[in-house]
């Protein structure tokens, strides 16, 4: 069985926490697990019901999905989700332009099929190597893409926080998908931005991979986040997929 843990925390410049996470290790619908991070965008409360609505949305598509492809039950619940934000939005005038992110994922022994539309990440992390599984829908991201700026320029840039694509923006939403190949001791980190403007790539890795315990390796990333400025609300789901291997023998990092 695997093993995961699942925090957020509101930062230290924010008055709302608009991000929201699900992690559950047990069947949902055809699912043997399902993990999503959603960093909801938004004046008033409508960022935090942005993700909230979304996450809970998607969540009640894949208990009641008949399909047996994890993909396909990851992208009908999450384009309903957005067909049913939209209507929300439409309905409340406070909720307008209301919109969020998500990357949600599902482990298949060892496999990991993800989904992703905005700017929260899936890392796979390996002992020495940190590998972005996701790709950003940011206007940064294409710019590097493109040679206009370099990655650490794109770091620093004002336009980092610009999505191209998010939940709720459009009538219809595209969705990126990976199929991953794990390894014995890979640990998945699902995180928002309000962790990755906040840490470099590597000290995500050494945080990760200096701790034994799931739960320690997630509050010091949190508490990382906070101590270099904490300035957006900080989501983290970790999981351990090959957990009972690593107590069987001792620890995966004797």
């Amino acid at each position: 069985m695997l093993k995961t843990f699942s925090v957020t925390d509101i930062g230290k410049k924010r008055k709302l926490n608009q991000d929201y996470v699900f992690s559950s290790d047990r069947k949902i619908g055809n699912l043997s697990n399902v993990f999503i991070v959603a960093d909801g965008m938004g004046g008033h409360n409508a960022g935090d019901y942005a993700s909230r609505f979304t996450v809970d949305t998607m969540v009640e598509e894949i208990e009641k999905s008949f399909e047996q492809s994890p993909i396909k039950i990851l992208e009908k619940a999450i384009k309903t989700a957005n067909t049913k934000l939209r209507i929300k939005a439409s309905e409340d005038p406070k909720l307008f332009g209301m919109g969020t992110t998500v990357v949600a994922c599902t482990v298949l022994g060892r496999y990991l099929q993800v989904a992703n539309v905005g700017d929260s990440r899936l890392y796979v992390i390996g002992g020495d190597k940190i590998t972005q599984i996701t790709r950003d829908h940011s206007l940064v991201e294409e710019m590097v893409r493109m040679g206009g700026i370099d990655r650490e320029t794109a770091r620093h840039s004002l336009d980092k926080n610009i999505i191209t694509r998010a939940i709720g923006a459009d009538e219809t939403v595209d969705v990126d998908f990976f199929n991953v190949e794990l390894n014995r001791g890979d640990i998945v980190l699902m995180c928002s931005d309000g962790l990755t403007n906040m840490l470099e790539d590597e000290e995500i890795r050494m945080i990760v991979s200096g701790q034994r315990d799931i739960i320690e390796k997630a509050q010091k990333l949190v508490v990382a986040a906070n101590n270099n400025g904490g300035k957006d609300n900080i989501a983290v789901i970790l999981i351990e997929p090959f957990a009972d291997e690593a107590a069987h023998d001792g620890g995966l990092n004797d």
